[in-house]
């Protein structure tokens, strides 16, 4: 089974950048039905078996490759073009990683794995450089063989501004509590969530928090949360994300992710 590899903060984080970019898959490819997502790929990380990996966790799920005897070149911190920025050495090592696995399945056992694409999904909090980092790393990559398609999902601020973004009152209560909240903002906190920095939980600065906003609007309740990625229209999300980074990274899955999914279509057919 094929493999997209998912590097994330947390599993909110994983369910809903793994909703949105099977979204735009299904909803782009005119042949693709929900239903055969299972059966082309599955969702990984990098320890096998697991459905995503998180930064936090990259020390220990490197040593622990190591440990097991995979050769993973030892990462060089100087390099020609200048320093790595924030998240870059860290990006670098974990498709290293992914590299010494890619070469692994070209001499096959009943561990090998089939990893063609991998994700990394990162809240900047008001770290620009988080993005470039990661950037920077790609640029290193992007080009090397096996083939491996590396997509970013950056959110500005984190993730909850892109949840917000999605976020479309659909009773009179919602209706009140979100007028109450443009009142004292004043703006419309999901047409503009990138205006959101606090990072407060106290007055008078919590309403500027974006997780607080978020838990006012749907009550704290997940299952509200997942409507607004899960049933929001791509098109308002497009509109709405174009500061939080939500608009690029639906773009990253059209333009990086769709030519995977093709390429194995075609494979499949020959």
């Amino acid at each position: 089974m094929i493999e997209f590899i998912i590097i994330v903060e947390s599993r909110a984080d994983a369910e809903t950048a793994r909703k949105l970019a099977e979204r735009v898959l299904v909803e782009t490819v005119d042949w693709l039905e929900p239903e055969l997502l299972p059966y082309l790929f599955r969702w990984s990380g990098l320890d096998p078996g697991t459905d995503y990996s998180c930064w936090s966790d990259i020390k220990d799920i490197m040593q622990r490759a190591k440990a097991s005897g995979l050769p993973i070149p030892k990462f060089l911190g100087h390099r020609k073009r200048g320093p790595l920025k924030a998240d870059g050495a860290a990006t670098l090592k974990i498709l290293n990683l992914i590299r010494v696995l890619q070469l692994k399945k070209s001499r096959p056992d009943e561990n090998s794995r089939s990893l063609r694409a991998v994700l990394f999904i990162r809240d900047l909090d008001n770290q620009p450089e988080r993005r470039e980092g990661i950037e920077q790393a790609r640029a290193e990559q992007i080009h090397q063989s096996p083939q491996l398609e590396i997509i970013i999902g950056a959110a500005n601020r984190m993730r909850e501004a892109w949840v917000l973004n999605g976020f479309i009152a659909s009773n009179p209560e919602e209706v009140q509590t979100l007028e109450a909240i443009r009142k004292q903002l004043p703006f419309d906190p999901c047409e503009e969530s990138h205006r959101l920095r606090s990072n407060s939980r106290e007055e008078p600065e919590r309403i500027r928090n974006p997780k607080v906003v978020l838990e006012e609007l749907t009550g704290g309740n997940w299952s509200r949360e997942q409507q607004c990625w899960e049933e929001t229209s791509l098109e308002l999300l497009r509109q709405r994300g174009r500061y939080t980074g939500l608009t690029d990274y639906l773009n990253e899955i059209e333009k990086r992710l769709i030519p995977v999914l093709l390429e194995l279509s075609t494979e499949a057919k020959d």
